[in-house]
């Protein structure tokens, strides 16, 4: 009822915060100042050895990794990122891909890197979603830090659910799932390489490697960070 009154409200209001469908000022967007507050930042851009960096040790070297936010259910964040995976709400995660460059630019390694590369998603989710939210989530990261954004990756195929899998299982199913666009040049560049929720990181590994061997250097940075 709550996701059915906040559509109505966008459609005849769309000026209301996603949060709680008050008004919005005209020096805000999306959210209000107060429902920006609840967001639930993590801060991991100013740790190293976060818990986001803790989960490539051993498996991928990942020059710098965060996640802007914790991703928890029920939460505000959860709302958001369904708007914008399953309700075409585009406009919600160019905004949140914003406040990721935001928070990246308060780390010392920003601009290390010279380019954004967002995950990819599977071409059938891609007809029926519109976007790929990674995609959008990275040209949000582009408009604040002016990083051009490189869509070099493609998902070749899906893989199954990896709730239930360990760690050899879950890079067994996602491993041959990309691939790279065979003209792309990325050696010597530093690739910040951008997905919505990371939980295993077994995606994110599948496709850093792909890119460490094209001769990149890889760091990255997701919207949110899920613990499992």
């Amino acid at each position: 009822m709550k996701s059915l009154l906040s559509s109505l409200l966008h459609l005849f209001f769309p000026h209301t915060c996603e949060g709680c469908s008050m008004e919005l000022t005209q020096t805000e967007a999306i959210l209000c100042l107060r429902c920006h507050r609840r967001l639930p930042f993590t801060g991991f851009q100013h740790i190293t050895g976060n818990p986001v960096e803790k989960i490539f040790m051993g498996r991928t070297p990942v020059a710098h990794a965060t996640a802007t936010c914790y991703y928890r259910k029920g939460s505000l964040l959860q709302q958001l990122i369904y708007q914008f995976k399953y309700k075409q709400r585009e406009d919600i995660a160019a905004h949140l891909g914003r406040q990721m460059g935001l928070a990246l630019q308060q780390s010392h390694w920003l601009y290390e890197t010279d380019c954004v590369v967002p995950v990819p998603i599977h071409p059938s989710k891609m007809r029926q979603r519109g976007y790929n939210q990674a995609a959008v989530l990275a040209s949000g990261i582009n408009a604040v830090t002016r990083q051009p954004v490189f869509d070099v990756l493609t998902r070749n195929h899906h893989s199954s659910s990896q709730t239930s899998k360990g760690r050899l299982l879950r890079w067994e199913n996602v491993s041959a799932s990309f691939s790279l666009q065979h003209d792309t040049d990325l050696k010597d560049r530093h690739v910040l390489l951008v997905d919505d929720v990371i939980t295993t990181g077994a995606t994110i590994e599948a496709c850093s490697r792909l890119l460490i061997n094209a001769g990149a250097r890889v760091s990255v940075c997701t919207l949110a960070y899920s613990r499992h």
